[in-house]
């Protein structure tokens, strides 16, 4: 991926953050805020786990096919991603179009990284979501499996770094395959 302007080093950090937060489990964006609007037109926010980032910067999370999320990003494939990390107080956003991957192959492929117990979250026997009585035990199903995984590529990307004297805001718009930065009034 190459960028325009003396935005780089800016690109580079965005990249080196969210690589980290897709491999290592400690790091602040590992875990982040995705927002989804369906046909309601209401926007639907919800924290899910970074699994991978990959070289064309598609930022990839697991997930049940019967979810809510699923339902919005059929309807509607504009998606945000927000990270955040208060110690270095750097803020990521991500517009993008959602991608959902769903089938045996690809669940063979990630289903290694997933613990055991986090696999089984995938099989239960009602949608997430679902209203139940009480807090009885979840019933699971044996053959059936509905994980799948949702690829984000984004078209901006915005970077946000709160420090003093001034804060830094830049925003990379992708066009043609090459990522056009401009800093922007924080």
């Amino acid at each position: 991926m190459k960028t325009t302007g003396n935005t780089d080093k800016f690109f580079k950090e965005i990249k080196d953050e969210l690589k980290k937060g897709s491999t290592q489990k400690t790091h602040p964006f590992r875990y982040f805020t995705l927002g989804t609007v369906g046909l309601d037109h209401f926007v639907r926010l919800r924290t899910v786990v970074l699994r991978d980032f990959s070289e064309e910067l598609k930022c990839s999370f697991y997930t049940d096919y019967r979810s809510k999320k699923i339902i919005h990003i059929k309807e509607n494939n504009k998606v945000g991603l927000l990270f955040y990390d208060p110690e270095k107080l750097l803020q990521i956003k991500i517009e993008g179009l959602a991608n959902i991957i769903k089938g045996k192959a690809k669940e063979e492929e990630h289903g290694q990284t997933i613990q055991e117990q986090s696999r089984k979250e995938y099989t239960t026997a009602l949608a997430p979501g679902t209203p139940l009585k009480d807090a009885a035990p979840l019933e699971y199903l044996n053959e059936e499996n509905h994980f799948c995984v949702v690829e984000v590529t984004p078209y901006k990307i915005e970077y946000l770094k709160l420090e003093q004297p001034e804060h830094i805001r830049v925003r990379f718009s992708n066009r043609n395959e090459l990522w056009n930065g401009e800093f922007l009034v924080p």
